[in-house]
């Protein structure tokens, strides 16, 4: 069977890629953990999340021209960084990315059926994994649908909220005080950061566009558009959403929120908008899981290549053109995880992972050169190692602990 995988994405399909990424649990769940972390100052912890998402969006567009192959950070930290800083990028990103794929798989149930929200996940999992088997043009179309849906739901969210009597400008809290919102508590400059590495988890779908660099015609052009096009796309729904949550909810009520966007129509007087809501949310899960579970396998297929993992995941089947082992080796772990984990400790764990997958980029992007370059890598890089440990304990503790074993494998197997 040929290992190499075939071009077949275009820069319209690499952007719907990583908006079905973006659009997905972030902006409906981690609006309210981030909340809770930053009261009335969540909108600077948006702009600093959007700040360090940029630089790392640019440093991999950046190195995806040179190194334009499935992988990743994988690639890139092997190329220019040495074997041991690609093989430590591509376990931060597997582990990391398969607890977002819980966490994804745990807001389609839910959104969909709370009461069976684990078994829902489950299922969510089976049936994406199969449509990622047949191809990814398959995926590709699928996610259009998704996305439409999505941002359909979205700004009917925004619209009702702002035109209601509920919406209140000065919950906003953009002078950072706490007169907006006194229920949310002082502001604090680790708050802030806290709740922008909460919210980097939601930007973090960009990569799937570098991922699929094997998969991309002409990556040397369509992914340093792409990347910047979908994130800046992502960033102005995101400040939408933020703000319309903020002026019916206020910062106090969102933190302590476990629907916010549900609960925020629900304030602005439109109940009967929560359904459609619901159908939103489990549609972005659903969506951003998706084009996760092409992302680990990507990365999973460069590894096994490599022989990091079991030489068995590199192949790459004759009619669909995918890498069904690593498909279907990622998906039976996503599903006992959707069967487990608690989706908030997933968020927090799987943004550590990112995010050190993303310090690595950044480093690896300031060996190209100099001048821009370097700056926006010296930023994401600095950014990188700030949001990560300034998330939640449990999250910096078990993060810092997976990426030891990571470290500790790889010397067992050199030996």
């Amino acid at each position: 069977m040929t290992q190499q995988l075939r071009r077949t994405l275009g820069l319209f399909d690499a952007v719907v890629v990583g908006l079905g990424a973006m659009l997905g649990a972030g902006v409906f769940v981690a609006l309210g953990p981030a909340a809770g972390a930053a009261g009335t100052g969540l909108l600077w912890g948006l702009a600093v999340a959007a700040l360090v998402a940029y630089c790392n969006a640019m440093s991999s567009a950046r190195l995806a021209v040179d190194y334009p192959a499935s992988g990743g950070t994988y690639v890139y930290g092997r190329e220019r960084l040495g074997a041991f800083w690609g093989w430590l990028a591509g376990w931060a990103f597997v582990v990391g990315k398969t607890a977002s794929c819980a966490a994804m798989a745990l807001t389609v149930g839910a959104y969909a059926w709370p009461g069976q929200a684990h078994a829902v996940a489950v299922a969510a999992v089976v049936v994406l994994t199969a449509v990622n088997y047949g191809g990814v043009r398959k995926s590709a179309t699928l996610t259009r649908v998704i996305v439409a849906v999505v941002l359909g739901v979205l700004a009917a969210v925004v619209v009702v909220a702002l035109g209601s009597d509920a919406a209140d400008a000065g919950r906003l809290g953009l002078g950072l005080g706490t007169e907006a919102d006194p229920e949310a508590g002082p502001v604090s400059a680790h708050g802030v950061l806290g709740a922008a590495g909460l919210l980097f988890f939601a930007f973090a779908g960009y990569a799937r566009i570098t991922t699929l660099g094997e998969e991309v015609r002409d990556p040397a052009r369509t992914i340093p558009r792409a990347v910047p096009l979908a994130l800046g796309l992502v960033l102005a729904v995101y400040a939408c959403v933020a703000v319309a949550a903020l002026s019916v909810l206020g910062a106090g009520e969102l933190g302590r929120s476990e629907a916010p966007l549900a609960d925020a129509v629900r304030a602005a007087g439109a109940s009967w908008l929560v359904p459609v809501v619901r159908v939103g949310a489990a549609a972005g899960a659903l969506g951003a899981l998706l084009a996760l579970i092409l992302g680990i396998s990507r990365t999973t297929l460069a590894m096994a290549r490599d022989g990091y993992l079991p030489r068995g995941l590199a192949a790459v089947h004759p009619r669909f053109q995918v890498p069904h082992r690593a498909e279907l080796a990622v998906g039976g772990v996503v599903a006992v995880l959707a069967a487990t984990v608690d989706v908030r400790g997933a968020i927090g764990f799987s943004s550590f992972g990112v995010l050190a997958y993303y310090a690595i980029a950044n480093a690896s992007a300031w060996t190209l050169g100099s001048g821009l370059v370097r700056i926006r890598a010296a930023v994401g890089l600095v950014g990188c190692v700030v949001l990560a440990f300034a998330l939640p304990g449990p999250s910096v503790v078990s993060g810092a602990a997976v990426l030891l074993l990571g470290a500790a494998w790889y010397a067992v197997r050199r030996r």
